[in-house]
């Protein structure tokens, strides 16, 4: 079993026809993802290699019963794109578009927690979701990912998310989804999402959190870590040497006083009795010790 993907979901690829949309929709399809259709407006009736073109999305999931979407389109259209998918019925849209405004995010989070509730939105800018040897929808490398669980990956860091993958596939420890939430300010899945799911998952014995600084949302995972799960959750933040008052990589990577500095966020996860690392590689090191014990 898996959150959010596996290997019945159905993708559209919205832009599949420009160069990055082509060269990761056909990444993902290799991988195994079942990349049903891909739309650009004005391009219906073409091909990508094999897989139909549609002008709307409404049509392709008329013409192939796609249940997930994946945006890849630049900042200004990306907002229409996400709520056009969501508009036809997809149940969920996979974005990985950087430099939406922070304005336009919020508008386009609110329209779909008004009236789109069964649609849910990973990112903007994010890697996607991978759920190992049954579905990829994003950018993330299939090949250090490790099927079989029995860890789930929740990050705010994309490339964090690629070394995660990494550290437990190189030992040996499988993952039975890896979430990139994205690091924007307003991302329309976040780590309280995940955590429930991962809580609720059979096959998710353990959790893996990757947060940073900026906001109070590892603050507020902490306390539902605390109140809801069962599970064991190892997390590192990144950006611990990061000055107050100054964005670092992120949009929503902004420190102002003591909020959102990695110190509170590691103080608060720890105090809810998360493993807490002090580098990417401890934390797979933790995790590791955490599935043995399970064992």
């Amino acid at each position: 079993m898996a959150i959010f993907v596996d290997e019945h979901t159905k993708v559209v690829v919205q832009g599949l026809t420009g160069g990055q949309g082509r060269f990761h929709g056909l990444r993902n399809r290799d991988y195994g993802t079942k990349v049903v259709a891909g739309v650009t407006p004005g391009k219906g009736g073409q091909d990508v290699d094999g897989i139909p073109v549609y002008d709307t999305v409404s049509e392709a999931v008329a013409r192939t019963a796609a249940t997930a979407s994946f945006v890849v389109v630049p900042p200004p259209a990306a907002p229409a794109a996400i709520l056009e998918a969501a508009e036809a019925g997809v149940a969920l849209v996979v974005c990985i578009t950087e430099g939406i405004p922070a304005q336009d995010e919020a508008a386009t989070y609110n329209r779909l927690r008004r009236d789109f509730a069964g649609t849910r939105l990973i990112g903007p800018n994010c890697p996607g979701v991978i759920t190992p040897g049954a579905c990829n929808i994003g950018i993330t490398a299939g090949e250090i990912a490790l099927p079989g669980g029995p860890v789930g990956i929740v990050s705010r860091s994309g490339t964090l998310t690629y070394q995660a993958l990494y550290e437990l596939t190189r030992q040996g420890v499988g993952q039975t989804t890896c979430v990139g939430i994205g690091g924007d300010p307003v991302p329309g899945t976040g780590f309280i999402d995940c955590l429930a799911a991962f809580e609720a998952d059979p096959e998710t014995k353990a959790v893996m959190l990757i947060g940073e600084i900026g906001g109070s949302e590892e603050e507020r995972a902490a306390s539902f870590v605390a109140e809801h799960m069962t599970k064991p959750v190892v997390a590192y933040i990144a950006g611990q040497t990061a000055p107050a008052g100054r964005k670092m990589g992120h949009a929503g990577a902004i420190v102002s006083g003591s909020s959102g500095t990695a110190k509170a966020k590691m103080e608060a996860l720890a105090a809810a009795g998360v493993s807490v690392a002090s580098n990417p590689t401890e934390a797979g090191e933790r995790m590791v010790e955490v599935v043995r014990r399970l064992a």
